[in-house]
C-alpha cells in the first residue's frame, strides 16, 4: 500500500514538473501533440568542469612524448643502482636440451651483479640489489644500445659465441680409418 502512494506522489511531481512527458510517452496516438522544441543541451565539459578539469581531460587524451635528454630519472630505480653500474648486451646461449636454432636470435641486457650472500636460513643467494634479476630481450644489438643510451647507461657488447659446427655424414660412421678404428680387444 506504501508503494502505490508513494508512485503516485512520483507521478503527480513528474507531471507537475514535465507537463509534455506524459503525452509524450502515452500508448495513444491522439494524446501526442506537437512536439515541444527541445532546448539545446550544453557541452558536458563546460557544465560540469571547471576550466583546470577541462585542460586536465584535454591532456590525458595526447600523447606524451619525451625529447632525447635522459630518461632513467623517471624509472624509479634509485640513482645509486644505475648510475654507478655498466650494461652487458649480449646474445644467450641455446638451452642445453635445444637442438634447434628457434629463440635464440634475439639479444639480451642485464645489470652487472652486486653484492651478494648466502642466506643462513635455506642456504639460498640473497641481494639487496633490485635491478640484479632484471633481463631485457631486444630483436637487434642496436635496439639494444640504443635503449642503453636513451636510459643514459654505461654499456658494453659481449661478442656473441658462435660454433660452427663440422658438417657429417652418416657413412662417417663406418668409415675405416684410423679416427674410428675402435680395437676389439
Amino acid at each position: 500500500m506504501a508503494s502505490r502512494a508513494l508512485l503516485r506522489q512520483c507521478a503527480s511531481g513528474i507531471n507537475k514538473s514535465y507537463p509534455g512527458l506524459t503525452r509524450s510517452l502515452s500508448s495513444k496516438s491522439t494524446d501526442v501533440q506537437k512536439k515541444q522544441p527541445e532546448t539545446k543541451r550544453k557541452d558536458f565539459e563546460t557544465t560540469v568542469m571547471t576550466q583546470e578539469e577541462i585542460k586536465y581531460m584535454q591532456a590525458l587524451k595526447s600523447t606524451i612524448t619525451v625529447g632525447e635528454e635522459d630518461v632513467g630519472c623517471v624509472s624509479g630505480v634509485p640513482e645509486v643502482h644505475i648510475k654507478t653500474r655498466r650494461v652487458r648486451i649480449y646474445q644467450p646461449a641455446k638451452n642445453a636440451m635445444q637442438s634447434g636454432t628457434n629463440n635464440i636470435h634475439f639479444w639480451q641486457m642485464d645489470f652487472d651483479t652486486r653484492e651478494r650472500w648466502e642466506n643462513p636460513l635455506i642456504g639460498w643467494t640473497s641481494s639487496g640489489d633490485p635491478m640484479s634479476n632484471v633481463q631485457v630481450n631486444f630483436t637487434t644489438k642496436e635496439e639494444a644500445i640504443a635503449h642503453c643510451k636513451k636510459m643514459g647507461w654505461d654499456y658494453y657488447v659481449q661478442k656473441p659465441n658462435v660454433n660452427q659446427p663440422k658438417p657429417r655424414s652418416y657413412g662417417t660412421n663406418f668409415s675405416w680409418n684410423k679416427r674410428t678404428r675402435v680395437s676389439t680387444k
